[in-house]
């Protein structure tokens, strides 16, 4: 995942790069490196969880240029960790490094944050686009790097390590590549992208032709994510040749006399010895068996990723004994398929996760703890390999307050996740036992979807009534009615209004797409989508505490989405496009405080109908007087200062009978007042 200096020293030297014109080629692309770039790239929200919608078109504005250009993408995603944990170090800096930022996000400094459900998204859009991909066992590097040489193709990414791999076709930067300006060829040969490559060839003439098996030394010696190795010694007493200014800095300085040095040898081992006389013989012996291993890094990799792109199978022989000998291998074919998250290969491999940093209340715990209990229904799903009888029951509610049914107490045994989450503004190791479950992780290909449902259903202590739902949306609401009653401060009538609010306006925008093509749309519904998505800010400043209860939200989705996952899908996977944006939730929450719902969606009934069956479904599952009524004062008089409480259709609202419509797809759920 990078030389650290390395990119920078690049960029200053243009005389290793090509120009290029990229066309009519297949091109591997490096996906963790393209989904940030190409959020961070695209001035999207950081602060206040996420502009999905927007992050969407960005994606589908990429990959129509590729297309345009005849330029064919294969994307390569990482997986969990590596099962030596050799970067665990490096991880858990970034981690602390990704929970300053988000506090400094939240007290109105810069920075860059990816919102969690980012990643998810970003698959979604490639199943939805057709886009081939793979997801790795761990981190890809390697198998990015083999898959180029075997087909001959340029790799597309951000990360330093390319520099090093001796790539046939060459690296080309995200940084240098001009997706957004292409251009027609002059030659009429179609449309293509200006970009810069990366030539190994260019580079290693540059030094004196040096030896192309010496450049996982430089991975090695400068120091690269997997490893901080303590060179500090003989960087000190030997000497390099300098050949560059003191502007360059310090840092480009070494790299530039280190690969000055390095093009006076003719092999890697004549290198190792040299550096080997500066230690001690204890040490010396320990550097001589690790330095060839970490050079293997940036050797080509034995898993053959053209098999599984032309056929959609992998064979098993190249799964690392660690996962191959604790994950089932139709979990295995479902995490390359990117059917599930690396997170449940860490949970079963590493039994550790790292939580993601979100843009929260610091003073306040994480907003993970709100989805702790899904944590725990998945991790007792994960590693319970004793088969209980599917005829047997369980009591999640008992296992929370430690008291367990005598099957489970008999036939389970306890096992325990490290998580690691943010604890104020630092990061902290929490141990977390997992709670027994109903099934093991062999049986779950085996029990039927309805099964699946009414599990989930249980285990998450959410009623039926969310069943009669769009398909699409019960996920969704199953986990907002989960959310209601485990949020910490309470959840709000305002907030969960905001919530549905924009769920409901992702449907008016699919309405809009359809009425396209078909012609037919109720007149309203234009006007009441514009007025939604372009709600002005109240304030200039992010309100810590209604952040940190949509952090919570957009956390147990996530975990939502994961449980259902390893479930199988009983319930379809939300489409995350249109359902969550962060700058129109907390937009909407400031309006509601001003205006009511209903006046929000008074031009439209079907929008109305669509909010208020949503709303009814959800506050139907907790119970009643859940929302504190407020009495309406002289001055907030005409305004929501007393918004709806337990009864969400206020007698302002259209009646029940006018919102049914033919064309309407939630015309059918019932929308009778719930007193």
């Amino acid at each position: 995942m990078g030389v650290h200096g390395l990119t920078g020293y690049i960029d200053e030297n243009h005389q290793f790069f090509n120009k290029v014109k990229l066309q009519n080629t297949k091109i591997i692309i490096d996906g963790n490196n393209l989904f940030h770039r190409l959020y961070f790239d695209s001035a999207l929200d950081f602060k206040y969880g996420g502009d999905y919608d927007l992050f969407t078109n960005a994606i589908h504005t990429f990959f129509e240029a590729l297309s345009q250009c005849h330029i064919c993408p294969y994307v390569v995603l990482d997986g969990g960790r590596d099962s030596t944990d050799k970067k665990i170090e490096t991880i858990k800096e970034r981690a602390k490094n990704k929970i300053r930022i988000a506090h400094a996000l939240s007290r109105g400094d810069g920075g860059t944050l990816l919102p969690i459900l980012a990643g998810q998204l970003f698959k979604q859009v490639l199943f939805q686009m057709q886009v081939p991909f793979v997801q790795c066992h761990s981190e890809a590097d390697r198998e990015i790097a083999t898959l180029a040489n075997q087909w001959a193709c340029p790799v597309l990414s951000q990360d330093s390590d390319f520099c090093i791999f001796n790539l046939k076709a060459g690296y080309y930067p995200l940084k240098n590549f001009k997706w957004k300006n292409t251009s027609v060829s002059k030659d009429s040969s179609g449309l293509y992208i200006p970009a810069l490559c990366f030539s190994i060839e260019k580079f290693c003439t540059y030094f004196s032709n040096m030896n192309r098996d010496l450049l996982p030394l430089i991975g090695v010696l400068i120091g690269n994510d997997y490893v901080n190795l303590a060179l500090d010694t003989f960087f000190s007493k030997e000497c390099f040749p300098i050949g560059r200014s003191a502007s360059s800095g310090r840092k480009h300085i070494r790299i530039h006399g280190l690969l000055k040095w390095l093009s006076g040898f003719a092999e890697p081992k004549a290198v190792i010895e040299i550096i080997l006389k500066y230690f001690n013989e204890k040490d010396q012996e320990e550097l001589r068996k690790c330095l060839p291993v970490l050079m293997e890094d940036y050797t080509e990799s034995e898993v053959d990723l053209a098999v599984f792109f032309q056929s959609g199978k992998m064979g098993f022989s190249h799964v690392p004994a660690a996962l191959a000998s604790k994950v089932p291998e139709w979990l295995i074919v479902t995490l390359m398929n990117g059917n599930m998250a690396p997170f449940i290969s860490d949970c079963l491999v590493m039994r550790g996760v790292f939580l993601p940093s979100q843009v929260e209340n610091t003073r306040r715990p994480s907003s993970h703890n709100c989805s702790l209990h899904i944590r725990n229904v998945m991790y007792g799903l994960l590693l319970n390999s004793n088969e209980i009888s599917p005829d047997s029951t369980f009591n999640f509610s008992s296992a929370e307050s430690g008291k367990t049914n005598s099957v489970a107490e008999k036939q389970c045994k306890m096992f325990y996740v490290e998580e690691f989450d943010r604890h104020e503004q630092s990061l902290k190791k929490n141990t977390i036992q997992a709670k027994p479950g109903r099934y093991s992780l062999n049986q779950l290909p085996e029990i039927s979807a309805s099964v699946k449902a009414s599990y989930l259903l249980e285990a998450l202590e959410v009623k039926p009534d969310v069943l009669p739902l769009p398909a699409h949306l019960q996920l969704p609401v199953i986990i907002t009615c989960y959310w209601m009653t485990h949020a910490e401060p309470r959840v709000t009538l305002f907030h969960l209004q905001a919530l549905l609010l924009c769920f409901m306006t992702g449907e008016l925008h699919k309405m809009i797409c359809e009425a396209d093509s078909s012609g037919t749309l109720e007149c309203g519904v234009q006007m009441v989508y514009d007025r939604l998505s372009h709600l002005k800010p109240r304030t200039r400043n992010l309100d810590v505490d209604v952040a940190h209860i949509f952090c919570q939200w957009q956390s147990c989705l996530l975990m939502g989405i994961y449980l259902n996952q390893l479930l199988g899908c009983p319930f379809p996977e939300p489409d995350l496009t249109r359902l969550y944006s962060g700058t129109r939730v907390h937009f909407t929450y400031y309006e509601l405080k001003l205006v009511s719902a209903d006046h929000l969606l008074k031009e439209s009934p079907t929008a109305h109908q669509i909010y208020h069956s949503l709303l009814c479904t959800v506050t139907a599952t907790v119970p009643g007087g859940f929302f504190q009524k407020k009495r309406k004062s002289k001055k907030s008089k005409g305004k929501q200062a007393t918004a709806l409480a337990v009864s969400p259709l206020g007698k302002n609202s259209v009646e029940d009978s006018d919102w049914h419509d033919a064309n309407n797809r939630f015309a059918a759920l019932n929308t009778e007042d719930l007193n």
